[in-house]
């Protein structure tokens, strides 16, 4: 194999990532709608065994397939960083406004104060924060995957540092931040073909001293999700579920069914498995019954509806752009 096709396979490879983390996660999110503020185990008494299909059912306001605000958010970011060509934190603020005038179905309670509370776009998240003393929630961690596919060739501290400053733009509290960058980098990692869970240790050497403590608790190997000392709509147990469905499972499909079985905040942390476990895994192992449903309303956005030849676009895209400024 010539230096040229070797270089070629790779990037196809590192492709096929990219658009399994895109794609995994809004059919993790989608998947894991129906079910949201439920009881654990309820996923998994109503779908017993794996292939069986039928679990994109729908339900609690969502169609089969219809992706959530977590992938409506997550392809705002992204088409912003192709559009402006990298990150421009007004336009993307800008964006997240038109989306949540435009009424979507679900919008987070400290999101929705932030984008409405008439303040600019560098100081609308901060003064939340001061005034509730609480943003910690995964409203970030939730649409982090289009940005991690977009940085990801950029190296580890300019991937964390952009997850950071996204975070930013709606969540006050450095909790939230660190964990967004966090996991721009487990998808980073992934993404070149390495273990992300491997990484840990280095990863989270890089985590702010006020906050490494706490997420190397939830991401530690003996952590469980029964462990969360917080409901997991928090952004430390939301991460650390994801990491742990990961962790103990062997398959895109496998890891995505046990964090909807978890219960709770399952849209979210579904999307957040799905996105990394499908930079792991690969686009091939998201099951096509899954893929080829999924949908994206985008509020804020004329009427558009992303599918998957959409989003299979969208997820090039930022691959390239990552690849041509790495």
């Amino acid at each position: 194999m010539t230096q040229r096709e070797e270089l070629g396979d790779a990037r196809v490879e590192r492709y096929r990532r990219a658009a399994g983390a895109v794609v995994g996660s809004a059919v993790g999110d989608a998947l894991g709608a129906p079910f949201e503020f439920g009881a654990a185990g309820v996923f998994s008494a109503r779908f017993p065994e794996a292939g069986r299909g039928g679990e994109m059912c729908g339900g609690g306001g969502w169609d089969p397939g219809e992706a959530t605000d977590d992938t409506q958010m997550a392809v705002h970011v992204g088409e912003s960083l192709l559009e402006c060509g990298g990150l421009d934190p007004a336009d993307v603020f800008g964006r997240f406004r038109r989306w949540a005038a435009d009424e979507p179905k679900d919008i987070g309670l400290q999101t929705e104060d932030v984008l409405t509370n008439g303040l600019p776009w560098d100081r609308a998240a901060a003064a939340h924060f001061e005034s509730n003393l609480r943003a910690a929630g995964n409203g970030a961690l939730m649409r982090a995957t289009t940005s991690a596919v977009h940085f990801a060739r950029e190296g580890r501290r300019a991937t964390m540092d952009a997850g950071r400053r996204i975070a930013a733009l709606t969540h006050g509290d450095r909790a939230a931040w660190e964990g967004t960058a966090i996991f721009h980098e487990l998808v980073r990692v992934a993404l070149a073909g390495a273990d992300p869970l491997e990484a840990l240790p280095e990863v989270l050497a890089q985590v702010h001293p006020e906050h490494r403590e706490r997420y190397a608790t939830v991401l530690a190997p003996s952590w469980h999700p029964d462990d969360a000392t917080e409901f997991n709509g928090a952004v430390w147990p939301c991460l650390g579920s994801a990491v742990w469905a990961l962790r103990t499972t062997g398959s895109y499909e496998a890891a995505v069914r046990a964090a909807v079985d978890l219960g709770g905040d399952t849209d979210t942390v579904a999307a957040v498995t799905g996105g990394l476990a499908g930079a792991v895994h690969g686009y091939d192992a998201i099951p096509e019954r899954w893929r080829d449903v999924v949908h994206v309303p985008l509020p804020g956005s004329g009427g558009r509806v992303l599918r998957l030849p959409e989003l299979l676009t969208l997820a090039e895209c930022l691959a390239g752009a990552a690849e041509a400024t790495g």
